[in-house]
């Protein structure tokens, strides 16, 4: 039913561009990577001597309309390949496929590769985007380059603690992100609890992060869009890359099915120091005082193909299958812990003309956690899953040069386990299980008009309708999108967007970073959907040909925020809606970026003011306990956030590179006092009652960390390859990971007995990494 109005705007747009078609011809077609085949996302196509021109897609493909002409020369360029002139004789639609070429491959480039001008044309703000290059050379810990880690270092996305990947953007928590690959959302974007996401870069073809001004399109999520896209395979030839580091070793093949109109690429890579501690377990098992090292290993394995059916069809097949192993077994006692993701996409591209452009999907995506713990005589197991299947239709209509359309819609269907527990003895005469399955349909309509008013100003405005069905109980949200952009001269564009968002589903986790034992839990009868609305407002700036300057501020308001009641027990309650608290939040800050994209000099600087509260919570349970009154910071508040990146290329064979990062600590929350209790008299006292009050009341030392890397290239006769040295925390500062407290004691005498008497209790600081170095080798062919 909802699918109908998509139809009926599909005919009457089809009719409109016929119309057009009578008034003006249209040029379209698709632009590659002369290389390897790869759509260029943004390539720019432009016709200077009439002052027109526009964009290619996200699937590479243009159109642009034009009156006849005897002789137009049109321009194509994407940054880091050579610009291409053809001349055309327009009397008729034309459809013009382009391949540009350059000295690198397409990783070598930037991944949304929009120029400073194109930046300041645009109605996009409140956007990240970083190269592969910048990925690979930037350091980080033992060589595994993490192109999710990097674009924590771009302002107004603060990391979590020492070591995760958990995002925190603009005021919102980490499960507000809408984390998608290849279109199928992706649960937990994590591996190694947090020190690695599964993003391979190597298979990574496109990324691109929303913060704001989130385009209709998207929808489910508050803070953050951040849409990956792997790349699709060299159809030319045969090519290959990866790399060897300390902990895992990764490698990728690609190359033609049929050359030309069909491609694959295969991506793999995986941890190998369990095949160490396997060997070493295996040696020094019959000493009698040798504790085993437990088991722990993950992997990811990345796969794509597609084929090219006449002119207009498209079909690409795509897949990630990822997971983490942790194990120990020992004499009297095992505890195996894995997790991981999968997901699977089919997407049709279908040019119904030259004006019209179509992308449906279906995906699979599934999430699920395993606990498996066995004692003596008993065992139990515990996990949760998360499965959906969603079909999607994208429609990209170029009605004229004034005016873009987009317009669609999908529907997903969820499948949730919380909590699901089974327990009992060997023998059987012991046996306990709880744990509840939900379910849940997500529906969206989406239209969007990106309009250029005039020369100095152009407007996106878009509608999203969403709906959720659980149980009985159905939601509707009315999403207003709009972003603005006003030139005030060749060098300065004003910005502004507002965007309201809805998000229906609820992530359970009673910690700051996201963990491999969170769970995801729908939205119900007495469980609403969260909501934000946002507003942004920017000036960009483009100082120089090689400098980039970009500030902005925003103001963010939540409704219905999760959070738990005082005690809460999250683990095997078949009554977690019992444990919720509902409240508000808002967000608000500052921020401000400059970068340089050229010169052997590049990097960027951003520095951010941030402030976040919560408050007015409710206990879903009326006679649950949630203490706190009035509004509260949440533990990833995070006031200042200072951010340089520096790379440095000395010459062809070495660069240099170097991250400084400076942040405000994180909050925790403390008690500030602790009851004693003496059991008998004579007896030595025990600080056991902490007393907590105010929420969050204690911020933990400032992060800051150095890193510097060198990477020296090589290039023999079979390709390139390069040996990257990092130092992480090159001045040893040890940030912060967790703190724990121990009581410190005096003796007394009293009646002749000695009595420990709590005397204060004292935090002790628990750091991550100490300075640490580390070498890989990477290479390509």
């Amino acid at each position: 039913m909802m699918l109908r109005p998509c139809f009926v705007l599909l005919v009457f747009l089809f009719s409109c561009s016929l119309v057009w078609g009578q008034a003006k011809y249209t040029l379209s077609g698709t632009i590659r990577d002369g290389e390897s085949g790869e759509t260029l996302i943004g390539a720019s196509v432009a016709v200077p001597s009439m002052g027109l021109g526009t964009t290619a897609n996200e699937y590479g493909f243009y159109s642009l309309s034009l009156p006849a002409g005897d002789s137009l020369t049109v321009e194509f360029s994407y940054v880091g390949f050579q610009n291409q002139d053809r001349i055309i004789f327009l009397k008729e639609s034309l459809t013009l496929d382009v391949e540009l070429g350059t000295g690198v491959d397409l990783e070598e480039v930037v991944v949304k590769a929009n120029s400073y001008e194109e930046q300041l044309k645009t109605t996009e703000m409140s956007v990240e985007a970083i190269t592969t290059k910048e990925a690979k050379l930037v350091p980080v810990a033992f060589g595994e380059s993490d192109i999710l880690k990097i674009i924590q270092l771009k302002p107004g996305i603060p990391s979590g603690s020492e070591g995760t990947t958990g995002l925190f953007v603009r005021g919102g928590s980490s499960d507000q992100n809408l984390i998608v690959l290849d279109e199928a959302i992706v649960y937990n974007p994590n591996h190694l609890f947090g020190f690695f996401s599964t993003f391979n870069t190597d298979a990574v073809k496109d990324l691109k992060l929303y913060k704001g001004g989130f385009p209709a399109q998207y929808g489910g999520r508050l803070s953050s869009v951040i849409d990956v896209k792997l790349k699709e395979g060299n159809n030319k030839h045969l090519s290959g890359s990866g790399g060897l580091g300390l902990i895992s070793s990764r490698l990728t093949l690609e190359g033609p099915i049929k050359k030309n109109k069909s491609s694959f690429i295969v991506s793999g890579r995986r941890t190998y120091v369990d095949i160490f501690t396997r060997l070493l377990n295996k040696a020094s098992e019959d000493k009698e005082d040798y504790n085993p090292i437990p088991d722990y290993y993950f992997y990811d394995l990345n796969t794509k193909i597609n084929f090219q059916f006449g002119e207009k069809d498209r079909l690409y097949l795509s897949g990630y299958f990822g997971r983490d192993v942790f194990g120990f077994d020992g004499d009297f006692f095992d505890f195996n812990f894995d997790w991981g993701n999968a997901t699977g996409t089919v997407r049709w591209n279908h040019v119904f003309n030259s004006k019209l452009f179509a992308n449906t999907t279906f995906t699979y995506s599934d999430y699920q956690y395993d606990i498996e713990n066995k004692v003596t005589g008993f065992s139990f197991k515990i996990g949760s899953n998360i499965r959906d299947i969603n079909l999607k239709s994208d429609f990209y209509f170029a009605l004229n040069n004034e005016h873009t359309l987009r317009f669609g819609g999908n529907v997903t269907d969820h499948q949730f386990t919380v909590g699901r527990l089974k327990a009992g003895s060997d023998d059987g005469q012991i046996n306990f299980s709880a744990g509840q399955d939900y379910d849940g349909l997500e529906l969206g309509l989406y239209v969007s008009d990106d309009w250029e008013v005039n020369k100095r100003t152009k407007i996106n405005a878009g509608l999203r309708i969403s709906g959720f069905s659980n149980d009985g109980t159905f939601y509707t949200g009315i999403e207003p999108r709009l972003a603005a952009r006003f030139i005030l001269s060749d060098r300065t564009s004003l910005k502004a967007s507002y965007a309201r968002m809805y998000q229906y589903l609820h992530l359970i986790a009673n910690a700051g970073a996201a963990l491999p034992t969170d769970v995801w839990y729908p939205s119900t009868a007495r469980i609403k959907p969260q909501t934000s609305d946002q507003i942004a407002l920017g000036i960009s700036y483009l100082m120089s040909k090689d400098y980039f300057l970009n500030v902005e501020t925003y103001y963010k308001y939540l409704q219905n925020q999760l959070d738990f009641v005082d005690g809460a027990e999250l683990f095997a309650n078949d009554n977690l809606e019992e444990e919720f608290a509902i409240g508000k939040g808002r967000g608000y800050g500052f921020e401000v970026s400059v970068e340089k994209k050229e010169g052997r000099l590049t990097g960027w600087i951003g520095y951010t003011l941030a402030f976040i509260e919560k408050g007015d919570y409710k206990t879903v349970d009326p006679f649950g306990n949630f203490a706190q009154t009035g509004y509260f910071s949440p533990i990833y508040d995070r006031r200042h956030d200072l951010s340089v990146v520096s790379i440095y290329e000395i010459s062809r064979r070495f660069t240099l590179s170097g991250t400084f990062v400076y942040g405000s600590g994180d909050l925790r929350w403390l008690a500030p006092s602790r009851f004693t209790l003496q059991d008998v008299y004579g007896a030595g006292f025990e600080s056991i009652v902490p007393d907590y009050r105010e929420r969050n009341n204690y911020r933990l030392p400032p992060y800051i960390r150095l890193d510097l890397g060198l990477m020296i290239h090589f290039f023999p006769k079979w390709g390139e390859s390069d040996l990257s040295i990092n130092i992480i925390n090159a001045t040893d500062r040890r940030n912060t990971f967790f703190i724990y407290f121990e009581p410190e004691f005096r003796e007394v005498t009293d009646g002749g007995n000695q009595i420990e008497i709590p005397e204060k209790i004292s935090a002790r600081q628990v750091s991550l990494f100490p300075i640490l170095p580390s070498i890989s080798w990477n290479f390509k062919f």
